[in-house]
């Protein structure tokens, strides 16, 4: 049977009128005679009890619709759902980002929501030691990463966002009583030095390796994660570069931050796997096309 002649029959099975179940399927009377005909020559029965005056299910003809209705109904919500992921709709996303930069994007994560409210979004943090881990391993779905990247098996979306770097060193550091430093005081104490497979040229984005002058930038204690570069930061022996945005979050007693009047701005943008471009993510992309974003420099 075939899911036209089983909607043709569960219409005519609730209207009880062939003129009606024709018009509510926008089909001729004659193909609604003709369908379940058809169907009776099949099953070897009658499903309906026709006379001058009136249409009845017979006892075979109800409980083919029993069964019906609850397999036609399934089929159906399978169909819809599967419509509705097409576009973007349903479904789970998931948005992976550095420590506080969710709110840089709040904007896109409520249009995106708005826009599709059956979603549901996800939030992990990125680790800045292992940026492309979480996409590769099918945690992340998207990613908001600082450029550049160059990665074969990843794609890089629009510039959402930028964002200074501040120094961060222990309150008691010889740089901490000037009220901004250079770029070149980098080359007079060592840095944190990230303990993960992050790309050589991803961290020199974020922290060089040498300073404008050309001297080297020496690497001090490695860390993995922002509380490790935290705790050799305050404990005097590493200073480092950090995202403006982070400092904001975690203002406190054992850190001092300071601007870098020559440091650079790092750029932010989607990253996804070129093997997982799915409805939901180019529908996260749309929504980051048409959201407002918060840029360093612009009110």
């Amino acid at each position: 049977m075939e899911l036209r002649d089983i909607e043709i029959f569960l219409t005519l099975a609730a209207e009880l009128h062939f003129g009606r179940t024709a018009e509510r399927l926008r089909v001729s009377q004659a193909r609604v005679s003709q369908s379940i005909k058809q169907q009776e020559r099949r099953i070897g029965g009658a499903l309906f009890e026709r006379t001058s005056r009136s249409v009845r299910l017979t006892p075979l003809g109800e409980r083919l619709r029993a069964r019906l209705d609850v397999g036609y109904g399934e089929i159906m919500a399978g169909l819809d759902e599967a419509a509705a992921t097409a576009r973007g709709q349903v479904g789970t996303l998931t948005i992976g980002t550095f420590d506080a930069h969710a709110q840089e994007i709040a904007a896109v994560l409520d249009l995106f929501r708005q826009r599709h409210p059956q979603c549901e979004v996800r939030m992990r943090e990125i680790l800045p030691t292992d940026p492309f881990g979480g996409l590769r391993s099918g945690r992340v779905d998207v990613g908001l990463l600082w450029l550049p990247v160059r990665e074969p098996d990843l794609v890089v979306g629009p510039e959402l966002f930028t964002e200074p770097l501040v120094l961060a060193v222990a309150p008691d550091h010889p740089l901490a009583g000037r009220g901004q430093v250079e770029m070149e005081d980098l080359g007079d104490y060592p840095v944190v030095y990230p303990d993960g497979p992050v790309p050589d040229y991803v961290w020199e984005a974020h922290t060089a390796s040498v300073t404008p002058a050309g001297r080297p930038i020496r690497s001090g204690a490695t860390v993995t994660t922002l509380a490790e570069a935290f705790a050799a930061i305050s404990a005097g022996g590493v200073i480092s570069p950090i995202g403006s945005y982070t400092a904001a979050s975690r203002l406190r007693r054992d850190i001092t931050f300071l601007p870098i009047i020559d440091g650079p701005i790092m750029r932010y943008a989607p990253v996804w796997r070129s093997t997982g471009e799915t409805p939901l993510v180019r529908a996260f992309l749309r929504a980051a096309g048409d959201a407002p974003v918060h840029t360093h420099g612009a009110a």
